[in-house]
């Protein structure tokens, strides 16, 4: 006996190909179709317990029609899967009430699993209905697999009011995932207030936070509205907790858990109707062992729990990011500029240790002082600090005076021009492919990607100059 019965919509032949017999393996019957025509006609004529659909299609945009056509079957659950790997995919899935939602290259046993977690679902649930979210900004960029995760756990907490935990890196995004959550979800309307407990002094963060009544203190000259006031009916941020005093840390506890504050010196109570968000560079756990932090505090924040990638774990996002500060650039006065892709290769071997706040930064600093209209690795090497290379150090000045310094002595000791060329790439190209594929960790495909030429001219300077492929330099 089936087990159920899927409709695969995919236009790539080879994945409806491999999803079909896996399932098939499973006991579950598979309809492949691969337009929205055809997806609309088995639906107007079959009955499914599932529907696992592609993005685009050959004929239109399967996501854009999907709504419509689910008109015949309501009650039936959407996975979603998509090589259109950016956070308005997974928003626009969360929007049809998708099950699941799998940026390709996907788990093939995450998906079956999936499926088989949908159809019970369906066989429990038989009147669930679709719900649509509004349409928003997204203020997210990265197509990653690390950026994946976080899409796909934004998504899941657009319906619900579960308290979320961002952890990661300073500059790494955090506030950007606050505000997707806030703006994309069912709070959108009302206000987005953003709290920093490193920039207030210990003493005040609890006035900050639940108000105060005139004089309950020295300096309380008049009535003052806290910030959980101000977050009624919206989200409340709580950036850097990790550095919240710990006599603060217990009334936050306290309003958690009873959903009800007061204002210092006053005696009314006030009912809470706010989504809090916290975010922290820090490790709480660790924290909670020194007894700097509370862990049942660290439990009522840390319900879902989002970690942010540092930008070194997501070069491929590099070009984007940097193709979209140059613009938000334009945008803020400065020249509209381009950048090639040697630049984007030079910039994703960076450490980054600032993050994408590091980058912003020096991106708004080339659009100011290239002079050209396209950033190169020129530009980079004679504007940048330090831009990791070599065991000889490729930077602005110290790199145009090594440059100087080789060829000074290469014709004082009467090397000709014809000669001058080949040992010049020799001195500076070798410890360049040696840092390159350290950094690649031998990864020749991904080296030749940061460095944007061929894998087989790679594979070729590799050999020519017995680099071999994990060196050490």
């Amino acid at each position: 006996m089936s087990e159920g019965r899927v409709l695969i919509v995919e236009d790539d032949a080879s994945i409806g190909l491999v999803v079909s017999s896996a399932l098939a393996a499973e006991n579950i019957d598979c309809q492949i179709c691969d337009t929205v025509a055809a997806r609309d006609a088995a639906l107007a004529g079959g009955n499914f317990d599932l529907m696992l659909t592609d993005v685009v299609l050959k004929d239109s945009d399967g996501l854009a029609t999907l709504k419509d056509a689910m008109a015949t079957a309501p009650d039936m659950p959407v996975i979603i899967m998509s090589a259109q790997n950016t956070l308005e995919t997974a928003v626009r899935a969360s929007e049809i009430n998708a099950f699941e939602y799998f940026p390709k290259p996907f788990d093939l046993n995450d998906l079956i699993l999936a499926v088989r977690q949908g159809i019970e679902q369906k066989r429990a649930e038989p009147d669930s209905q679709a719900v649509s979210l509004p349409e928003a900004n997204l203020p997210m960029i990265g197509r990653s697999s690390a950026m994946q995760d976080v899409y796909r756990m934004v998504a899941r907490l657009l319906r619900n009011d579960l308290s979320v935990l961002i952890s990661g890196e300073s500059g790494t995004g955090k506030e950007l995932v606050a505000e997707a959550i806030h703006s994309l979800g069912h709070r959108k309307t009302g206000p987005f207030v953003a709290v920093n407990m490193a920039a207030i002094p210990g003493e005040l963060i609890e006035a900050e936070l639940f108000g105060h009544e005139k004089g309950s203190f020295t300096g309380a000259v008049g009535q003052a509205i806290g910030r959980f006031e101000q977050a009624q009916g919206g989200t409340l941020f709580l950036d850097e907790i990790g550095d919240m005093p710990t006599h603060a840390q217990t009334r936050l506890l306290r309003a958690l858990q009873s959903g009800v504050i007061s204002r210092i010196g006053g005696k009314a109570s006030i009912r809470l109707d706010v989504r809090i968000v916290a975010a922290t560079n820090q490790n709480l756990e660790e924290l909670i062992a020194k007894g700097k932090f509370r862990e049942d505090l660290f439990y009522r924040l840390n319900v879902v729990p989002i970690s942010m990638p540092p930008l070194r774990d997501r070069t491929e996002d590099i070009g984007l990011l940097a193709q979209h500060f140059l613009t938000l650039a334009a945008q803020d006065g400065l020249p509209l500029r381009k950048i090639d892709d040697g630049a984007v290769a030079m910039l994703m071997t960076m450490p980054w240790r600032g993050n994408i706040r590091e980058l912003r930064n020096l991106i708004y600093r080339l659009a100011l002082i290239c002079r050209e209209d396209t950033i190169t690795e020129v530009t980079i090497a004679q504007n940048v600090e330090a831009v990791p290379g070599a065991d000889m150090p490729v930077q602005g000045a110290s790199f145009e005076a090594a440059v100087t310094q080789f060829m000074r002595e290469q014709k004082a000791r009467g090397v000709s021009r014809e000669k001058l060329y080949p040992k010049a790439l020799a001195q500076f190209e070798i410890p360049l492919l040696q840092q390159v594929m350290r950094h690649a960790r031998g990864n020749q495909l991904k080296a030749a990607a940061l460095l944007g030429i061929n894998r087989n001219t790679l594979r070729k300077k590799l050999t020519d100059y017995g680099i071999g492929p994990g060196t050490a330099g």
